[in-house]
């Protein structure tokens, strides 16, 4: 997983995949979920980043188990 934050346009990049994207889907406002052709998940972008996320935690990881 790479993560990506612009800060002059306050843009977070999340990628979760080496794959290429085919499309997007808006989940949220500003929020873009892009895919593979099958649905897979290549990356997370989060636009206006700042007012909805706390920006530091974009490069903390936390790893917890599954109940």
């Amino acid at each position: 997983m790479k993560v990506k934050y612009d800060k002059e346009v306050d843009a977070a990049y999340i990628q979760m995949s080496s794959k290429k994207p085919d499309g997007a889907v808006e989940i949220a406002e500003g929020v873009v979920l892009h895919t593979t052709a099958k649905n897979e998940i290549v990356a997370i972008e989060i636009l206006d980043a700042a007012k909805k996320i706390p920006i530091k935690t974009l490069y903390k990881l936390e790893l917890s188990s599954v109940a």
